[in-house]
């Protein structure tokens, strides 16, 4: 199977599961990396811009009045190279770079055995999850576990977009902890 089969079929898989109604799925579509500013007028406001785009092999979005990007999942059948995981890894900070509250992640289907790559490990520092399946089509227990990962990163989503863009008014949240736990699971 090609990746881009594969990776339809699991924007189906979860186009069927339980999400909330705002939520979608898409496979393909380009979404800026990088804004740059071109010139500006004489009050210094922008005048002339440019939006550059890369193209995501899945994007879980939120659509209300707008669109809301919330997650970037690459795609990966088989193997990955160490380019890959660097590359990868640089498209998901540059995505988090235009959009802040963004998560990012891979996927990878046809794995046999074999368990989630060392160079993910140590070249996919800009990811927020990583996960591996065994085969092309996933078995119930790789479908549960990646659908309630799906759902908590929307979370994550939602609640980094309003830490940041909440931050400065008076009733807010106070925080006084941010951790980022690691979580793994053995196959």
């Amino acid at each position: 199977m090609r990746e881009n089969e594969w990776t339809d079929s699991i924007k189906e898989l979860l186009q069927a599961a339980d999400f909330d109604e705002n939520i979608y799925f898409d496979t393909l579509n380009k979404i800026p990396y990088a804004q740059e500013i071109l010139s500006y007028d004489l009050s210094f406001k922008k005048n002339k811009e440019n939006t550059m785009l890369f193209e995501t092999d899945l994007l879980v979005y939120e659509k209300d009045k707008s669109i809301k990007p919330r997650i970037i999942i690459e795609a990966k059948v088989n193997n990955i190279s160490t380019h890959d995981a660097i590359t990868y890894s640089y498209k998901a900070q540059t995505h988090k770079n235009v959009t802040p509250y963004l998560r990012y992640g891979i996927m990878m289907g046809n794995r046999k055995h074999y368990p989630l790559p060392g160079r993910l490990f140590r070249h996919g520092t800009n990811f927020d999850f990583m996960i591996s399946f065994r085969g092309f089509i996933l078995s119930d227990e790789e479908k549960v576990a990646f659908i309630e990962l799906i759902k908590q990163e929307i979370s994550y989503s939602r609640k980094i977009e309003k830490m940041i863009y909440d931050s400065r008014y008076k009733n807010r949240k106070h925080y006084y902890i941010l951790q980022k736990k690691l979580h793994l699971e053995e196959m």
